[in-house]
């Protein structure tokens, strides 16, 4: 495992879900809500920002690794279904919505290790539509996070929408690289 940059920025994206999450748990005489708001929306966004980063001090430092090529996503994917897990708790996002943006996550880390040990990684590669998919659910969680009047606009409101994008977004993305792995998987099943 590389210690580099980039990697150890993916570790502490890691590390900063149980602090996330924790923020929730701290007794509401210790904290109030809208501290706890504050500090979970930041917490995220930090781990946004990392995610951003590590990718880009990759690609300027020319510290790929294999195994950071495989941490970087798991880290994304439990910083967004921690983050999910919270929010329905709360009663801010949608169980059915978060289960099928949780469940697509699954559905497509499984597909690319399965194309993976076909030898047909490449052909399931990180499309545009995955990053914007990406965007609109950041931000739609930023927003639910936040949860209060922002300029006058309703976060939740517009968290919420982000979100059922982002879940629409979610199965698209999801038929597309379906799509796309179709042909290798029938070509390596026959």
């Amino acid at each position: 495992m590389p210690l580099n940059i980039p990697n150890l920025l993916t570790w502490l994206r890691i590390l900063l879900i149980p602090v996330f999450v924790s923020v929730f748990y701290l007794a509401d005489h210790t904290m109030s809500i809208h501290y706890k708001d504050m500090i979970s929306m930041a917490v995220f966004l930090l781990a946004a920002a990392t995610d951003w980063l590590d990718g880009f001090l990759a690609r300027k430092l020319d510290q790929y690794s294999a195994f950071g090529a495989f941490l970087d996503p798991v880290a994304d994917k439990l910083m967004v279904a921690a983050a999910l897990i919270v929010l329905v708790k709360l009663g801010r996002a949608d169980a059915i919505i978060s289960f099928i943006i949780i469940g697509r996550e699954i559905t497509i880390s499984a597909l690319r290790e399965w194309m993976a040990k076909l030898g047909e990684s490449k052909s399931i590669a990180v499309s545009m539509l995955g990053k914007i998919k990406t965007s609109f659910q950041m931000l739609a969680i930023i927003l639910l996070l936040y949860h209060e009047p922002l300029f006058g606009i309703d976060c939740q409101v517009i968290g919420s929408l982000l979100l059922y994008l982002a879940a629409l977004l979610t199965l698209w993305s999801m038929g597309y690289y379906l799509m796309l792995a179709s042909p290798k998987l029938k070509k390596h099943l026959n």
